[in-house]
């Protein structure tokens, strides 16, 4: 890909409200490592583990751990 082009395969941070995630995702933070960084907040570690949910602080974005 030359310099000039953006990434496409990028994920849209805060554009959906809700987001599954497998433990392969783990230690969960939002914005996610796919997602666009330049129009979001700063990077937060969501607690997931012990219940399966986290809401996100900054933009509300509730995450579900997907089991097996």
């Amino acid at each position: 890909m030359a310099a000039n082009q953006p990434k496409t395969d990028l994920i849209q941070p805060n554009a959906e409200h809700a987001y599954t995630v497998s433990r392969a995702d783990l230690p969960l933070a939002c914005p996610m490592p796919g997602m666009y960084l330049w129009n979001s907040h700063p990077r937060v570690y969501l607690p997931i583990e012990k219940t399966g949910q986290a809401k996100c602080p900054y933009c509300g974005a509730v995450y579900t751990l997907k089991e097996g």
